[in-house]
């Protein structure tokens, strides 16, 4: 069966304690596995550090956003960014 689906988004519910609760290591492991079988993209959301963030990559996990990639920034400060370093995840 094929999906119409481009993208799966793992909840910061399931981000915040990843590093400390194993529950939380299966269900993103879980979801990471089912999207990357069936050629689907996963963006982890909330990533907050560098522990979560290494537990992310090390379960296949290719897209994340939060505080451990950027701040929030007012879209002046984005567009200077953007401009100066790019796009990349």
């Amino acid at each position: 069966k094929r999906f119409s689906i481009d993208k799966l988004k793992i909840d910061r519910s399931f981000i915040k304690d990843l590093a400390d609760d194993r529950n939380d290591l299966a269900i993103a492991s879980a979801i990471v596995a089912m999207a990357n079988a069936l050629d689907i993209a996963v963006q982890a959301e909330g990533v907050e550090n560098d522990a979560q963030l290494a537990l992310l990559k090390t379960i296949g996990c290719g897209s994340w956003q939060g505080y451990s990639c950027s701040p929030p920034v007012p879209p002046i400060d984005f567009e200077q960014r953007f401009l100066l370093e790019g796009f990349s995840a």
